[in-house]
């Protein structure tokens, strides 16, 4: 939706898209050396021409981070215009040519203190070498009022605040047109504030129905009203601190307002990374030199593999980087090489510093990503490499933490990032673990690696179960590959154990060896003999070190997901059963006024919370079933579990809806889908709590705005309308165009 907006917005607005770059990632530019500065610019620009198939006229900094050099290194890739905050603003003064009159003489520079520069309209900065970059300076007042404020409550207020912004013409401004323009987070629109979005659009459309101002993008107003006035930026300055960048590199004050907390970590945070930053850059050069014909220009250039990694892709980088004809070793060095590089960039993410806490999440990431580049640094330079890690903790030492327990950086990165760097073979424990829970193709990806399976069998016995394999691990990041066997012994629930190791296929004695133990554990397990499934695994791999806590975490929580699920659904039959065997004694002590047990009252409460939560969620709607459940509520006095069972609710609509967009398009399975959606919605209206039927409303709005109003038969469209009227939709007051009813 995103692509196709930049291109409504394009052929909208004069062909200039709305949509604007950004550096990399996220990184504050003023603090970046030259070398990290340009590869951000450039990163971001290839990375939107990926996306857009156009190249940026604008580009966004990450917290409005800026100086001056900063601005010239965006006018040197072409970049022309960005956006800035009104307190980034130093001084301004008119262009020598809109001089009234007209002379040669330049006019004085006007100071702009406490953000009181007019951004009704964009400004000039020079630069270097005759280079000129285009600022726009936001409305701060109107931008604090949407994330701060509630504006948002009102899309009528929110239409007249970007209205007012308009003035009257200054006495000697040459300026012939107005901009009313804000800067704020996308989460505002419906995450932060509640119909954040609705107020949006509820704005945009009052402005543009009305006759005080037309819509417009920052390209399309620069090149009808190119600056009349220039600007000079204050240095070093962003919009999200007022110490101007320290909130990167010291404890200037800005935190989250933890009495007794300090930031003093930051600014050995930041040392530790420039000193990895700095001490890694002659290791990687040095090493480069006999692969490349030079490390920064393919540095660069590898943002396109970064964007497509397919065999092409990576092959075109090679024809254009490699001094020679590489082997495959060589391949995977230099690949290797390129990803030390990528996470030098990452390491510097800016949210790494924003927060309070070291040990903060944020935090923890950005410093993981500095253990990768310490990871590849010791495979790929030896003892130089590996030298970096010892010097990098001791600066991270000295970045103390505010929870006691975690003294310092260099212990968070003890605690959290070593159990992060993986290799091939934790890929394979993953794989052969997860395979347990899954059925895996035998040609499969698992997240950025392929996996192909050799060859697998599982043994049974009772609840415990043995899975043996071979499998070739390939990561499409590095092309490096290693073939793996494993053995993983689960005996129900949590309680399992893996081993893996590295296997030749080629090597006869492996082969053998391996099929042998295949044999013995296949025997061992149809005799129930556990114990001698054990040693055998332990003899054969020598310990069995992986767990369920070895799985990456998404996959963690998956398979735990599932256990937990079996054993609530055994918890939901016992007391289903409980409550069903005694449901006559609970309901005639409700007429009674007699209070039931606890222990009664409990076993109803989960048994008929879970049989409506079943009933939602079935596919096989059954309202009577509903209806049922919520009258014997009702009767024995069961309290409800409302949030629970309204979320369930909107999940069941909103997956009714994306069958009725399935059926819209024309897919024979999703036949009857209108049907099932009006009964869906027309049991939810009824039911007794609060149900959240957002995502559900929109689909149903994006099918009305889409459709061919006079392709749909007329029951069809009676049916939809009646649809959306018990999804609280208004239908009647609806326009699909100007005085043109949708129904």
């Amino acid at each position: 939706m995103i692509l196709d907006a930049d291109k409504v917005s394009a052929q909208r607005y004069s062909g200039h898209g709305s949509a604007l770059a950004q550096v990399y990632n996220h990184l504050i530019m003023p603090l970046a050396d030259r070398r990290d500065a340009l590869t951000q610019i450039r990163w971001g620009i290839a990375d939107f021409q990926h996306r857009f198939g156009r190249k940026p006229e604008g580009m966004w900094l990450s917290e409005t981070a800026v100086n001056r050099t900063v601005l010239d290194l965006l006018a040197q890739e072409g970049i022309k215009f960005t956006l800035l905050a009104p307190s980034q603003c130093a001084r301004v003064r008119l262009l020598a040519s809109n001089q009234q009159p007209a002379t040669n003489n330049e006019q004085p520079w006007i100071e702009t203190p406490n953000a009181t520069v007019d951004p009704t309209h964009p400004y000039l900065v020079r630069l270097d070498e005759g280079r000129s970059i285009a600022v726009f300076f936001y409305d701060g007042p109107a931008s604090r009022a949407v994330a701060f404020e509630g504006l948002l409550n009102s899309g009528v207020d929110f239409a007249n605040r970007l209205l007012n912004v308009f003035h009257p013409p200054s006495p000697g401004d040459p300026e012939t047109a107005q901009l009313s323009h804000i800067a704020t987070d996308g989460e505002s629109y419906g995450h932060h504030h509640k119909h954040g979005e609705m107020a949006l659009s509820y704005a945009i459309h009052t402005i543009e129905e009305g006759e005080q101002a037309n819509l417009t993008n920052y390209a399309e107003f620069l090149e009808k009203f190119p600056p009349k006035w220039e600007a000079e930026v204050a240095e070093d300055t962003s919009w999200s601190c007022p110490h101007g960048v320290e909130r990167w590199r010291s404890n200037c004050g800005c935190n989250g307002g933890k009495p007794g907390w300090s930031q003093e970590w930051r600014a050995p945070l930041r040392q530790a990374l420039d000193y990895l930053r700095d001490a890694s850059a002659p290791l990687a050069e040095q090493l480069a030199q006999h692969f490349l014909k030079d490390l920064w220009p393919a540095r660069e250039d590898y943002i396109h593999v970064i964007l497509d990694r397919s065999p092409a892709s990576i092959v075109k980088f090679f024809d254009n980087h490699a001094a020679r004809t590489l082997s495959e070793l060589e391949r995977i060095t230099v690949l290797e090489l390129m990803e030390l590089e990528r996470h030098t960039q990452l390491m510097y993410t800016s949210c790494g510093w924003f927060f309070d806490e070291i040990s903060g999440i944020e935090t923890v990431q950005i410093i993981a990503y500095a253990g990768r580049v310490l990871q590849l640094a010791r495979k790929l330079f030896g003892e130089p490499g590996l030298a970096l890690e010892a010097n990098f903790l001791n600066i991270l030492a000295t970045a103390k933490s505010n929870v006691p327990e975690m003294g310092d950086g260099s212990e968070v990165y003890r605690r959290y990032i070593n159990s992060m760097q993986i290799g091939l073979e934790q890929v394979g424990a993953h794989y052969a673990i997860s395979s347990i829970f899954r059925n895996y193709p035998e040609h499969g990806e698992l997240f950025c690696f392929d996996v192909h399976r050799e060859g697998q069998e599982t043994f049974s016995s009772g609840r415990g179960r043995v899975a043996v394999g071979r499998a070739l691990i390939y990561s499409r990041i590095t092309e490096e590959a290693e073939d793996i066997c494993f053995a993983v012994l689960h005996l129900g629930d949590q309680n399992l154990s893996a081993a893996v190791k590295r296997y030749n296929a080629q090597e006869p004695a492996q082969v053998e060896a391996f099929n042998h133990f295949t044999t013995d554990i296949g025997t061992a397990i149809r005799r129930a003999n556990l114990p001698e499934v054990i040693r055998l695994i332990d003899r054969f791999f020598g310990d069995m070190s992986y767990s369920l806590t070895s799985l990456f975490a998404d996959e963690q929580h998956r398979i735990l997901n599932t256990i937990l699920n079996q054993t609530i659904s055994e918890m939901e039959d016992s007391l289903r059963k409980i409550y069903e065997d005694h449901a006559s004694l609970l309901h005639f002590l409700t007429e009674t006024g007699m209070a039931a047990p606890p222990a009664l009252a409990s076993a109803a409460r989960f048994a008929i919370n879970a049989a409506l939560r079943r009933a939602i969620e079935a596919d096989s709607f059954d309202p009577d079933a509903i209806e049922t459940l919520l009258q014997r509520a009702e009767a024995d006095q069961v309290s409800l579990d409302t949030q629970l069972l309204g979320y369930t609710a909107g999940q069941r609509m909103k997956r009714a809806m994306v069958r009725l967009e399935a059926s819209a398009a024309g897919d024979p399975s999703a036949a009857g889908a209108l049907t099932m959606a009006l009964l869906i919605a027309e049991t939810i209206h009824k039911m007794p709590f609060e149900v959240n039927l957002w995502q559900a409303q929109n689909i149903w709005n994006d099918l009305l705005r889409r459709s061919d109003t006079n392709y749909w038969a007329t029951e069809w469209k009676e049916d939809f309308k009646k649809l959306g009227k018990a999804m609280n939709i208004s239908v009647d007051q609806i326009v699909i165009e100007e005085g043109v009813s949708a129904f």
